[in-house]
């Protein structure tokens, strides 16, 4: 059976003060539809909410119009329409333009192709395939307006979550090559690791 929406008007308790939190917190007069179903689990709710103020909301290495992309970029990779309309609403409050929201869906479709080439030698079990040409074309990598840190926080974001061992450490060597501290990468795995949860617990409701 579906988990259905708590809505603002049948809160109480924890949940009641988590949403007036959320609102205080995201500016807005009501609660974002991507969270009024966390609000049924009322103790997920209160740690989605400290998670997402501490790893997404604030700014710490990466700043939150970065953190706000790599967010997008998990919904997108989870096919999450409520998440993605709320993360894209969040981004655009932070500057993010259409064309940005495709590029970010342009880099997830990319690492999916090279992810799933990747993991393929990893999981064969063979060196038969090693020094064999790759043959994909992945040249939207570098067509986006991103610069190439944000491009490699937002695929080494993906490939971990498509558990590409080989790709997540090659984006984390390029990123390291481009300056980025070891604090920074990981902060990117955070905002991906709460958004995760959120879409997961959403997914399930719809289940």
């Amino acid at each position: 059976m579906p988990i259905p929406p708590l809505p603002e008007s049948d809160a109480a308790d924890k949940a009641e003060q988590t949403y007036g939190r959320l609102k205080e917190m995201l500016g807005t007069d009501a609660v974002p539809d991507a969270f009024l179903t966390l609000g049924r689990a009322p103790a997920l709710l209160g740690d989605f909410y400290m998670n997402f103020k501490k790893f997404v909301w604030k700014d710490g290495k990466l700043d939150r119009r970065v953190k706000l992309l790599i967010a997008l970029s998990v919904s997108l990779k989870e096919g999450s329409g409520a998440w993605t309309e709320c993360l894209s609403d969040l981004a655009k409050n932070e500057g993010v333009s259409e064309a940005e929201v495709t590029d970010v869906a342009a880099l997830v479709a990319t690492n999916a192709t090279y992810n799933t080439f990747f993991k393929f030698r990893t999981l064969s079990g063979t060196d038969l395939f090693d020094g064999l040409p790759v043959g994909l074309r992945a040249h939207a990598f570098q067509a986006t307006a991103f610069d190439e840190k944000t491009v490699e926080l937002i695929n080494t974001a993906v490939s971990d979550l498509n558990a590409c061992e080989p790709c997540v450490a090659g984006h984390v060597k390029k990123a390291r090559g481009l300056g980025l501290e070891p604090e920074a990468i990981l902060e990117a795995i955070q905002v991906a690791a709460v958004i995760y949860s959120g879409v997961q617990f959403t997914k399930s409701a719809k289940a």
